[in-house]
């Protein structure tokens, strides 16, 4: 009888060891008829596994080709480390030797890192307990976790991987990590420069030497991506400035012995600033060279600047697009004149094709409806191709505020010239909260809040919420219901059911409340793409409950008109929103305008606020913010204003610094033991100016809705009678911090008045959730 062997032993098997296998004589064997197939060296795999992996069956042909698959078939598994076949006769016997066992996978040192994180991501790669251990594997981990560890400038970090064996071929494998202490920039150079001195351009740098908030940003601790993010600044602000031929020779990082302090040196050649000759049009331009000379902001005899050139190119192409050419090419090409400092552009433009859109696609929307998104869409499938009806869908988009980002994407349809698929990229934010907890602020004191909001509610893009407070001084119950779209024209229709206790903010040691019940539906109608026009009808009962503490203007307004108050305030608005987001607006302008009467019952009034808001984007990262409101009320057919319709000024949404609710008309208590003293009742007229300087919060990363703020505010409030006078508007100024957290809008604010009065309630340190300036 003879017995052959024939095999390879290693974790891969080649194409070029299986044509040697099949090329020696020695492991040659006569094609025969298989009577039986055994499987020896089996610990853990079932046997099934390798007879399914075997290219034949007890009854087929054997030969040395069969053989070499097998072989190949069974590495593949990736679960045995040898592998031979053994030929008795007409029985096949297959050898195999199982790879090792992940018993416990195991990380000590590790303080930088969460372990559990580190596991998840090693099996997601095969390196998991249970799973057969590959040697490649553990080192491609290790290698990666010291690669991790010089993102985060911890040179000096080792990793070393421990294997050791264990029972039943089992191995346990652990990662034992020194991390040594962080690596930090110790010195910036810039060599080369002429124009601006070394210390400026360094300013222009996310990286830095350390300073007091380095704890925080990491500034101090080298990055690569960082650093070429830095030298493009620098390349873009030089570019901006007429140096033409500005160039960064060399970039040399350097690391000290111990692996602690690292050092940065910049060599650039600035070249000469030019000054722009002149500009000329050349290429084909739709017979409209007029319309497009007139998107031309470079200018002759200014200094050149590399964002007035791109500019130019994406007005150009925007304005291409807007014709149905998606895929217009222009080129501005400068013709230097180095003698003179001088520099011409040819602007040359080739439309290309016209193409039509064929489809629109909706990517990342995993709760909200596709329809949601393509309501708001003017870009129609079919139609031609219009770069402005996307700018303003994308824009439309995103203002529903239930994404973070919106993208974009044209693609050409493959085999078809004349038309474009375009995609929208959306990523969807938590559109719903519910909250069950306290709360605490100076002039609330302690609150219950409950609460149920959902913005999109099951992905239709309507509203729902229900809203309980508890608290000290407003004590309500309100269901609120949105649909934006009640009709297919966009008629939207807003339902409010609520019932409010109030007290005043001011009020002390009193029980006396203000109990207005009511309903109201409002319905709003677009008229232009950013108009929108409202109509809507209440009903209301505003009663006061007597009690200590009760302000005379009350019971004034009490003995008047009884206890118990009715009216039907009939209400029309207007908004405009031309704000590139709604979520984090940096340009743009928003208007709201709205007027409430009240046309029966017991009360007659008119009641008008106006509000401005205007977003300047001063750079990417800075936008500076304005805000302006006014207010006015008045009792009409000889009736007084109603004094629960008053507007309220002081705190956030006002004039920060100052107490929510304080600013304006004072009345005095008329029994208890707060007698005589002065609380504030609101007036019929106010005003509020708000400016805010805002910039990303250092190191918020991709968060774009987590930002810092500088404010100026100024405002008050008027009573009837009452002279309205600027030298009675209060001011302030401080710094605050905004974010869309996942519990709801977050604003802090630490104001410091720099115009008051005596008697004003002072309150530096004020925070909301939900409020806008």
């Amino acid at each position: 009888m003879k017995t052959k062997f024939f095999g390879l032993r290693g974790l891969t098997f080649s194409a070029l060891a299986v044509s040697l296998l099949s090329a020696l004589p020695a492991w040659a064997v006569d094609p025969f008829t298989l009577r039986d197939i055994r499987v020896e060296g089996l610990q853990r795999v079932e046997p099934g596994t390798v007879f399914a992996s075997l290219p034949f069956r007890i009854g087929d042909l054997y030969n040395d080709d069969k053989g070499s698959t097998a072989i190949r078939a069974l590495f593949s598994l990736g679960l045995f480390s040898d592998v031979r076949l053994q030929v008795n006769g007409d029985v096949l016997v297959v050898i195999v030797e199982e790879r090792p066992t992940v018993a416990d996978v195991g990380f000590s040192g590790i303080k930088e890192f969460d372990a559990e994180v580190l596991k998840k991501a090693l099996r997601d790669i095969g390196l998991a307990e249970g799973r057969p251990f590959d040697k490649a594997l553990a080192d491609r981990a290790e290698q990666e976790l010291k690669r991790q560890y010089i993102n985060r400038s911890m040179y000096a970090a080792q990793v070393v991987t421990t294997v050791t064996p264990g029972e039943r071929n089992r191995v346990n494998l652990n990662f034992s990590v020194v991390e040594g202490e962080v690596a930090k920039i110790s010195e910036i150079r810039i060599v080369g420069n002429k124009a601006y001195s070394e210390s400026t351009l360094r300013g222009l740098f996310d990286l830095d030497t350390g300073g007091w908030l380095s704890w925080y940003t990491k500034s101090d601790r080298y990055s690569r991506a960082k650093l070429n993010a830095d030298i493009e600044t620098l390349r873009s602000y030089y570019l901006t400035r007429g140096f033409l031929e500005f160039r960064i020779e060399s970039t040399q990082v350097a690391i000290s012995p111990d692996k602690q302090d690292m050092s940065i040196t910049l060599n650039i050649t600035e070249g000469d600033r030019y000054v722009v000759k002149s500009v000329a049009l050349e290429g084909e331009y739709l017979g409209k060279q007029e319309e497009f000379e007139s998107l031309v902001t470079l200018r002759a005899g200014r200094a050149y600047n590399v964002e007035d050139v791109s500019a130019t190119v994406k007005a150009f192409t925007d304005y291409f697009g807007t014709f149905g050419y998606a895929f217009a090419q222009v080129e501005a090409t400068p013709d230097i004149d180095r003698v003179n400092k001088q520099v011409a552009f040819v602007l040359r433009a080739q439309p290309a094709r016209r193409v039509y859109v064929r489809r629109i696609n909706i990517e990342g929307n995993n709760r909200t409806r596709d329809e949601v998104v393509r309501r708001e869409f003017r870009q129609f499938e079919s139609a031609w191709y219009d770069s402005d009806r996307i700018r303003l869908s994308r824009d439309r988009v995103d203002r529903l505020g239930f994404f973070t980002e919106v993208g974009i994407d044209t693609q050409p349809v493959p085999g078809t010239p004349d038309q474009v698929d375009i995609t929208v990229n959306v990523a969807e934010k938590p559109t719903g909260n519910i909250s069950l907890g306290a709360g605490y602020s100076q002039a609330e004191q302690i609150s219950l809040i409950a609460g149920i909001r959902q913005e999109n509610v099951f992905g239709s893009g309507n509203y729902l919420g229900i809203d309980v407070n508890t608290s000290r001084f407003n004590r309500q119950i309100v269901l609120s219901t949105v649909d934006p779209y009640f009709t297919k024209d966009g008629i939207s229709r807003a339902f409010d059911a609520y019932y409010k206790t109030t007290t005043p903010y001011t009020q002390q040691g009193g029980d006396y409340r203000l109990i207005t019940p009511g309903v109201s539906v409002k319905f709003g109608v677009p008229f232009s793409e950013q108009d929108t026009v409202f109509f809507g009808v209440g009903v209301e009962q505003t009663r006061i409950e007597p009690g200590n503490g009760l302000p005379q203007a009350y019971q004034t307004y009490s003995n008047t008109f009884g206890d118990s108050s009715t009216s039907l305030p009939l209400t029309i608005g207007w908004s405009r929103d031309g704000r590139d987001s709604a979520l984090v607006p940096t340009e743009g302008r928003l208007q709201r305008f709205n007027t409430e009467v009240g046309v029966a019952g017991d009360t007659r009034y008119i009641k008008t606020n106006y509000q401005i808001q205007q977003y300047f984007a001063l750079t990417k990262q800075y936008t500076l913010a304005l805000n302006g409101e006014v207010g006015y009320g008045k009792g009409l057919g000889g009736r007084p204003y109603p004094l629960f319709k008053n507007f309220f000024g002081g705190g956030l949404g006002s004039v920060r610094g100052f107490d929510q609710g304080t600013l304006g008309p004072t009345s005095p208590i008329l029994s208890g033991i707060s007698a005589g003293q002065q609380v504030n009742i609101g007036g019929n007229r106010s005003v509020a100016l708000n400016a805010e300087f805002i910039t990303p919060f250092p190191g918020a990363g991709n968060d774009r809705t987590l930002r810092l703020f500088g404010f100026i505010d100024v405002g008050n409030v008027y009573g009837e009678g009452q002279k309205s006078s600027f030298s009675d508007l209060r001011a302030s100024v401080g710094i605050g911090v905004s974010w869309i957290s996942p519990i709801g809008p977050l604003r802090f604010a630490f104001a410091n008045p720099i115009r008051q009065f005596t008697g004003d309630r002072i309150q530096k340190f004020q925070f909301q959730i939900g409020t806008s300036f």
